[in-house]
């Protein structure tokens, strides 16, 4: 039997699967596939949308599409509704849908339009179906979650990112320490039960597989904190103690077993860091150590409101989030190789809650105003409005002051915070060019939430380039190819250089080309200005046309 795994996108607070990441989801299910003897496929969302694949080839499909939070995206889209209505009644074969736990709110169009609807693990849905002939809906076992996974690896091969800026998300565990007390009200992984997590030795080992397939990027996510890890006191207590020494090992023997490109986490408790500040600080040296720069942490304090902490279960006081973010900044704001620091926090805002009232955003402005006054950085600021995935919320009703809290965190904050986390003259290796739109390119590193970089002129897309840093905005930076290629470069290009202009850049391009840096350096004059673009110059390195 041909069975399909079509991907339409992941998208959760702990877990990335829109492009270029691929998500542990759809990798399970090829698994499961391919171990019940079956002949797997896989395929995008938006290679169905470029008509790059054939569902009549497939027997069975398999639609998956998590989408629990909004999210803003540079090229890949999630499955919209519409569209897994005109999949599902446009297959001819038995259809399956998984939505995760966004699920409850999708329309009854989607549902109505697939033969079977998956609640639980879609991989043992599956396995369970083309075994058993028949699937109830279960979750997979520790040994399923194994074996799927390795054989999951190959799905990578067939994801339009391979071989370029793909990157795979390994899940660490699921659920969450609170889960004693329910956990944060908005959230569904607490409900989840005791925490199940993986040995180190089947996450390495994953790893490994997706390497030799050619993955060369990693992050370690779809789980709620990584500090509590195997961490000691679950089910006791919710901020248990960090497993130190066994996150190191596994962060090292990661390293050393897979030299990943990139290698990223994702998420952190800032109650638990705040609660065993040695062992948390020894974890995140080990970060800094073994991951790649460019990290970030994402801290759910959600809200600096006491009262709206209390009524919706929230996991961590401002008191904790800034010790946290304290200790962050001491261990990983030092730029390493790839131009931005080893690793900073981020911190998460969540609006909408229940007893949100105008004083919630006048503690959260104050949160960050003493951020900014101790001098600390935040690499990411996530603002957003809760969606009810798992209780009903009133939603946000004072909307002059959210847009005012939005304004001051983005004006006042992060504008400031990314000009000391990348001046001007910061380069930043590795930019992946993913998309041109109204004579500029945007770009970004592989990475957890990497900035968008913008080049204030067209060039190709899908081509890795160095990029220097001439100016920002509060969400993203705009720079320079560097070095430029001088004999090659378009009038545009040679324009954006710090120091060329226009009339310097014309009388370049009227005289190349040139044979050495000295003749482009006598035809530049010796001023400071002309010596100081002459460092971003290339004459030996051709601009990829």
């Amino acid at each position: 039997m041909r069975v399909l795994v079509l991907d339409g996108y992941t998208d959760e607070p702990s877990c990335l699967g829109v492009p270029p990441y691929i998500s542990p989801y759809v990798r399970l299910a090829y698994g499961a596939i391919s171990e019940a003897g079956s002949d797997a496929g896989y395929a995008t969302i938006d290679q169905w949308r470029s008509k790059a694949v054939n569902l009549a080839r497939y027997d069975l499909l398999l639609a998956i599409r998590h989408v629990a939070v909004p999210g803003k995206y540079l090229r890949g889209m999630p499955a919209s509704d519409k569209e897994l209505v005109a999949i599902g009644r446009g297959f001819a074969g038995e259809s399956i849908v998984s939505l995760g736990a966004a699920g409850a709110r999708v329309s009854k169009d989607v549902t109505d339009s697939y033969d079977r609807v998956v609640h639980e693990d879609s991989d043992a849905y599956i396995r369970d179906l083309l075994i058993d002939g028949d699937a109830m809906g279960r979750r997979r076992t520790k040994d399923e979650w194994r074996r799927w996974l390795l054989r999951g690896a190959h799905a990578c091969a067939l994801h339009p990112d391979h071989g370029g800026p793909l990157i795979a998300e390994i899940q660490m565990y699921r659920g969450c320490v609170r889960y004693l007390s329910g956990g944060c009200e908005f959230c569904v992984e607490p409900l989840q039960g005791e925490p199940q997590f993986r040995a180190p030795m089947d996450i390495v080992a994953e790893v490994v597989e997706l390497s030799r397939g050619g993955v060369r990027s990693f992050r370690l996510g779809a789980q709620t904190c990584v500090y509590s890890y195997m961490a000691d006191g679950i089910g006791e207590t919710e901020t248990p103690l960090p497993n130190h020494e066994l996150v190191t090992r596994l962060l090292k023997a990661i390293r050393e077993s897979a030299r990943p490109d990139v290698f990223h986490l994702d998420n952190a408790n800032p109650a638990v860091i705040a609660a065993h500040p040695r062992e948390s600080k020894e974890i995140t040296k080990a970060i800094a150590e073994y991951c790649t720069g460019g990290n970030v942490l994402a801290l759910g304090l959600e809200s600096a409101d006491p009262e709206v902490a209390r009524a919706n279960n929230l996991n961590s006081t401002p008191e904790d989030a800034i010790a946290a973010i304290r200790m962050i900044n001491e261990v990983g704001a030092t730029n390493g190789p790839t131009g931005m620091p080893l690793v900073l926090p981020g911190i998460n805002f969540l609006c909408g809650l229940k007893g949100e009232t105008k004083r919630t955003y006048a503690a959260n402005t104050e949160f960050m105003r003493e951020l900014v006054d101790e001098g600390l950085l935040v690499r990411r600021t996530n603002i957003r409005q809760v969606i009810p995935a798992r209780s009903c919320f009133p939603g946000v009703r004072f909307r002059a002051e959210f847009s005012r809290f939005k304004r001051y965190v983005r004006e006042e904050v992060d504008l400031p915070m990314l000009g000391r986390i990348v001046p001007n003259g910061t380069v930043l290796s590795a930019v992946y060019t993913e998309l041109k739109e109204g004579g500029r390119t945007f770009g970004r590193q592989v990475g957890t939430y990497p900035l968008l970089i913008g080049l204030p002129y067209t060039y190709k897309v899908g081509v890795w380039v160095n990029v220097l840093v001439t100016g920002r905005s509060p969400k993203s930076v705009v720079g320079i190819v560097y070095p430029t290629p001088v004999n090659s470069s378009s009038l545009s290009m040679l324009e954006a250089v710090p120091g060329i202009g226009r009339r310097r850049a014309m009388a370049i391009v009227r005289k190349r080309p040139f044979g050495s840096k000295s003749e482009l350096q006598e035809m530049m004059g010796g001023g400071a200005v002309e010596e100081a673009a002459l460092k971003l110059l290339s004459v030996d390195d051709e601009l990829i046309e």
